[in-house]
């Protein structure tokens, strides 16, 4: 009995992970700009890939490749946001603008100490 409980907690949590990696690949292929493509992927695959974990976790039990599983969704709770975080102020002082007529809350070069959200873009030559 236990076993079959133990092999549907398993099922179970892998078929949400493969889902919120489904949805973060969806979301990196159809969003519009790097902020939308970053926010996507990033928590998609901390949740997918943490529910996939927790299923190694509830398989091979508290020692061994289990312990991995943990030391990994917690490796990746550290990670993953650190690195979207990264990404997300690479491109603004890249001065990468939003889609539409979104702006940085406070205006542009908000807390940007290389000004690159206050220069205005350079016009296009044809070379």
């Amino acid at each position: 009995m236990t076993g079959t409980l133990q092999a549907a907690v398993v099922v179970a949590l892998i078929a949400v992970g493969l889902f919120f990696l489904t949805v973060g690949t969806v979301g990196l292929v159809r969003l519009p700009d790097v902020y939308n493509r970053m926010h996507a992927t990033s928590k998609a695959t901390t949740l997918g890939a943490a529910s996939i974990f927790l299923g190694g976790f509830v398989y091979f039990g508290p020692q061994g490749a289990g312990l991995v599983s943990l030391v990994g969704i917690l490796f990746l709770f550290l990670t993953a946001p650190t690195g979207a975080h990264m990404i997300s102020r690479a491109a603004q002082r890249m001065g990468v603008d939003f889609v539409g007529s979104v702006t940085w809350p406070g205006g542009s070069g908000v807390d940007d100490p290389t000004g690159a959200g206050d220069r205005e873009p350079e016009p296009e030559t044809d070379d």
